[in-house]
């Protein structure tokens, strides 16, 4: 239930652009990573703070600045005043609840959403957010844990693989946030396995904590489409234009990625009809040996009554 509702009511009282980071400390230090490059060249350097990374790409083409750890208010308000970003985005960044959206700005653009993972030990959907902000030639990304969402990206930098070294800072954007909506999908499968089994266990053997597991996986349902469906709206704006940090030429990426959030609704609805339909059918297959025993019981009923009738009769003085 904490991912569905958050932890709000730490900021209860205060003033809009106060920076306080709500949610959990999942590292012990802020790491930030700086990657600079253009079609010839690269540059990577990972520091505790932006001043302490030199370049060594003439006339970079993008600069992307990673920062792991947002628990840390005086290091991400560091960033915020170096980049000249507003207080209110600053406090969304902060704030680990919030709803996938788009903000467009003067400057930049500001995007919000989840990164999902699926722990196999627990079994549950663990929740990440994740905020980009988008400049003519910078992208922003915080993360709150290092994990390796991101390591195809940097690779594909390192390596120049495909055209993202010949691109600008909105097609990193839309790597990022294809390579995050990608992920989706197996998170999915593995849902979907666990959906399958559940199913031949209500319709062969029934118990207790078979309606357990359906009510779990309703309610991993009902956050996949609290974390996915905004987002729809959010690939939706970016594919028609309306943030002026992404080029023309980069909108049929973003239709591309926006095809895919489809694709991922479509599925988690699915799924969520496939969950109600088995609450049936385990409430069907209740009744069902419910009405076995009484039969049973009925047929036992039926034989002693005659017996018990001829005995009252001739038993009586």
């Amino acid at each position: 239930m904490k991912k569905l509702t958050g932890r709000v009511s730490q900021k209860r009282g205060l003033p809009p652009g106060v920076m306080v980071h709500v949610g959990e400390k999942k590292l012990d230090d802020v790491k930030i990573l700086v990657i600079e490059y253009n079609e010839k060249e690269y540059n990577i350097c990972e520091v505790k703070s932006l001043a302490e990374c030199k370049s060594a790409v003439k006339k970079p083409t993008v600069r992307w600045i990673n920062v792991v750890g947002i628990h840390r208010v005086d290091a991400i308000a560091e960033v915020g005043s170096y980049f000249d970003i507003h207080p209110l985005v600053i406090e969304d960044v902060l704030n680990t609840n919030q709803r996938p959206k788009l903000d467009v700005w003067d400057e930049y653009s500001y995007i919000v959403l989840t990164i999902l993972h699926f722990d196999d030990e627990k079994n549950e959907i663990i929740p990440e957010q994740v905020s980009i902000i988008l400049f003519r030639d910078t992208v922003i990304t915080f993360q709150e844990t290092a994990g390796d969402d991101f390591i195809p990206i940097i690779d594909r930098v390192i390596n120049a693989q495909g055209r993202i070294r010949r691109q600008g800072a909105d097609f990193l954007a839309c790597a990022l946030l294809d390579s995050i909506v990608d992920n989706y999908f197996g998170v999915l499968e593995k849902l979907g396995e666990r959906i399958e089994a559940i199913e031949d266990e209500v319709i062969a053997n029934p118990q207790t904590e078979t309606v357990n597991e359906l009510h779990f996986l309703k309610r991993e349902m009902i956050f996949l489409r609290k974390s996915v469906w905004p987002l729809r709206e959010v690939i939706g704006s970016l594919e028609r234009g309306q943030s002026p940090m992404v080029d023309e030429n980069t909108l049929v990426y973003f239709k591309d990625i926006y095809d895919h959030v489809i694709q991922v609704i479509d599925t988690i609805e699915l799924f969520r009809d496939m969950l109600s339909g088995m609450v049936d059918v385990y409430l069907s297959s209740i009744n069902n040996r419910m009405n076995e025993v009484m039969k049973v019981l009925t047929i036992i009923t039926t034989i002693f009554i005659p017996l018990s009738f001829i005995a009252g009769v001739y038993g009586m003085n």
